[in-house]
């Protein structure tokens, strides 16, 4: 990063103290630049939220090459939430500690491991560990959903998994295979909140260490507010399930049943 960059970075920092500061690093006809964003986060003293209007002013300046944030009153150690933010967004993270003054730039490692990543709602949560494993095993690609945190409490708003699946290339089945999606209601929710994928006998993935006990069935998920894991699939779980959805990639679909027969026929 050039030094005028960094002054001007840390000029934002100052003036935004004790408030989060946040901006963009764009390169524009082979100049680096800082863009200084507005932070709309509710609570703009413990964290960020850039603007998106800001966001799209600065792509439209030039290119984006990387995302930059301070921590008022705190080291530059990124945060969960800072490291699941940078894998997503594909992008560097620039950290500036202030009124320290030490910056930390995280890269996106773009192979962040499927087991033990902490939860991070909309970085780091069960439908990115399954949209992360169906990249990873079978190829397949899925964009980037917006979900709010807590959008499964509102009876009168979206029902996300049950309206996106189909568009997104699922069907429902009658009986899980490896590398189905299973859906479930967990907690209080007034809609199915939660996804993991169905792993069958073999709990293993390759090239991490999942010491699963058990004969299986096996399940790959990421339960709010808890590292991901692979759990048994069975007791208690099976009156939660909702759909079983298998991906049109994989063929040899079957035809949708009732869920409450479903769970009582699993296994």
């Amino acid at each position: 990063m050039r030094e005028s960059t960094l002054a001007d970075i840390r000029r934002h920092a100052a003036a935004q103290y004790p408030r989060e500061c946040c901006g963009l690093v764009i390169l524009s006809h082979g100049q680096e630049h800082y863009v200084p964003c507005a932070n709309i986060a509710t609570a703009p003293n413990e964290q960020f939220h850039l603007d998106p209007a800001h966001y799209a002013a600065a792509e439209a300046r030039g290119e984006v090459v990387a995302i930059v944030h301070s921590h008022p009153d705190a080291t530059s150690r990124p945060s969960s939430h800072d490291l699941a933010m940078c894998e997503a967004t594909a992008l560097p993270w620039h950290i500036l500690s202030w009124p320290e003054g030490d910056l930390r730039t995280v890269m996106p490692s773009g192979d962040t491991p499927l087991l033990g990543r902490p939860f991070v709602h909309g970085a780091w949560d069960c439908w990115q560990t399954c949209a992360d494993w169906y990249q990873r095993e079978w190829g397949l690609e899925f964009p980037h959903f917006k979900r709010d945190d807590g959008w499964w409490e509102n009876p009168q708003g979206p029902s996300l998994y049950e309206e996106a699946y189909e568009a997104n290339g699922f069907v429902r089945v009658d009986s899980p295979r490896r590398g189905d999606l299973i859906v479930m209601a967990v907690g209080r929710t007034a809609h199915p909140n939660h996804a993991g994928i169905f792993l069958g006998a073999d709990g293993e993935l390759p090239g991490e260490a999942s010491q699963v006990e058990g004969a299986g069935p096996f399940l790959l998920h990421h339960l709010y507010g808890r590292p991901s894991q692979i759990i048994v699939f069975g007791g208690p779980w099976l009156p939660r399930v909702r759909l079983v959805l298998r991906h049109r990639a994989r063929g040899n679909v079957a035809a949708s049943i009732d869920a409450e027969k479903m769970c009582e026929g699993l296994w």
